[in-house]
């Protein structure tokens, strides 16, 4: 660890060289000549609050004389104030938006004035998390407002927020937060190692970057292994029944862990309407995500054994099957959904509704009417999409698509067996997908089994206060 030295001047000369003070426009350096002293700040152009640092310089011009660094510390008129004689840290600080404030009288060490502001966007309502009752405020990127959210509707001393310096060359600021005496301590622990020991290059993809960080393993599982929500009110939900969060700066979502694939079968709309209308909305939800996986293969199954149908089913066979083969049909919808997906998303925000809706319709009627598609390949493929906007975790509704498509291609190549198949790998999948610590399984409380945490994953039950 290299140290600032007695020297003023060799000091400033350092932090110049290492914050290219010459060569970035926006390092900035202000010198004043005051209490029979110079003094020299270093700061971020844009970082800092210009009301407050201009209070803070009056107030050392106005002073006779200054003292070292432990005396000035504590005449500092401001709120969040800190010595340092770490040159790494003090560069650090600086580049996070600190100011560091070096004078003559201060020696081998420099005081940290934390004035720094955020660029910031509004508190809105999460666009992919949106609920028909509750609250609208959401997390943003910057990360000491999202942590005051969560304070703002838990205000127990038992809350704790652990801070950390990750991220390799962009010093990326995470947070673990977790209920003490609530959450398992061991688990706590074994988070806080991981984080540790994972020692990314950079996480300028936020809370992405962590996660690949913190589960290196089964890359080619497509189901997600961290849960994540840009709902303050979820997250504080989640912690108070002894969850852990972590917090990633520059990401408006909050991971939450540990986590199961029954996780995701809960939303906020659930908590918002009495237990009966949740637990209806939360076995449709899970009922139509099982049916998208199983819908179209088993449609493709009986289309290709039409003769071994019985009589009340023939209506599923179309009667005219379009001019391209069924399965190449499916695939094609497939990439269709997709690609109209990825266009809405690069359309202004006026015309990305018309662009999904009359481009869907148009596409759908165009194939059919030159006798590509069959309409039942339309039709099954509609209620697919509906499907998959009916969960809010998209990586999910990836996971279910990829696991659609490898049953039916499956099926096509092994008819019956195929199925099974499918669905023997969509279980295993399931199984072997590896959490942040690997402690619960992915199918708790499935695996090991929980009556009592089953029931609750499954039906909506009033919600008891927290209490002692």
């Amino acid at each position: 660890m290299k140290t600032l030295t007695e020297s003023y001047d060799e000091n400033l000369r350092y932090m110049e060289e290492r914050l290219g003070y010459k060569r970035n426009f926006d390092v900035l350096e202000k010198k004043l000549s005051a209490a029979s002293s110079e003094i020299t700040f270093f700061y971020l152009d844009g970082f800092v609050k210009d009301g407050e640092m201009q209070r803070v310089m009056q107030y050392l011009l106005n002073q006779k004389a200054l003292g070292n660094a432990v005396e000035t510390e504590k005449i500092i008129p401001y709120v969040e104030v800190s010595r340092s004689s770490d040159t790494e840290a003090i560069i650090t600080a600086v580049l996070s938006g600190q100011t560091a404030f070096f004078a003559e009288t201060f020696g081998a060490e420099a005081i940290l004035l934390d004035l720094r502001t955020y660029p910031v966007r509004s508190i809105s309502e999460p666009e992919s998390d949106r609920v028909m009752q509750g609250a609208r405020d959401g997390f943003v990127e910057t990360l000491i407002v999202n942590t005051a959210l969560l304070r703002r509707r838990i205000r127990d001393p038992r809350l704790t927020m652990r801070h950390f310096d990750v991220g390799g060359l962009s010093h990326t600021d995470v947070v673990v937060c977790y209920m003490d005496g609530i959450a398992k301590s061991d688990y706590v622990d074994a988070v806080i190692k991981k984080i540790k020991e994972a020692k990314p290059k950079t996480l300028t993809l936020g809370t992405q970057s962590l996660a690949e960080s913190l589960i290196k393993r089964r890359w080619f599982n497509p189901f997600p292994k961290v849960r994540t929500t840009e709902r303050p009110d979820t997250a504080a939900a989640q912690v108070l029944e002894g969850s852990v969060l972590v917090f990633c700066d520059t990401s408006p979502e909050v991971m939450i862990l540990p986590t199961s694939i029954f996780d995701f079968s809960e939303e906020a709309d659930d908590y918002a309407f009495p237990p009966f209308t949740g637990s209806y909305l939360r076995l449709v939800r899970i009922a139509i995500l099982l049916l998208s996986v199983v819908i179209t293969p088993l449609w493709y199954l009986a289309v290709e054994n039409a003769a071994t149908l019985p009589e009340t089913l023939r209506f599923i066979v179309p009667d005219e099957p379009g001019a391209l083969p069924i399965i190449l049909q499916l695939f094609m919808a497939e990439l269709a959904l997709d690609g109209l997906k990825l266009a809405s998303m690069n359309t202004p925000d006026m015309l990305s509704n018309s662009l999904s809706v009359v481009g869907a319709l148009i596409l759908g009627d165009f194939a059919v009417s030159i006798g590509w598609f069959c309409e039942d390949v339309i039709f099954y493929m509609a209620c697919v999409a509906i499907a998959n906007f009916a969960q809010q975790n998209q990586e999910l509704s990836y996971a279910f698509k990829f696991i659609r498509v490898i049953i039916l291609t499956l099926v096509y190549f092994l008819r019956l067996p195929g199925l099974i198949l499918g669905l023997l790998l969509f279980a295993i999948l399931v199984i072997t997908n590896v959490t942040v610590t690997g402690k619960r399984n992915y199918l708790y409380p499935l695996v090991p089994f929980d009556a009592k945490a089953m029931l609750h994953h499954l039906f909506r039950f009033k919600k008891k206060d927290f209490t002692e």
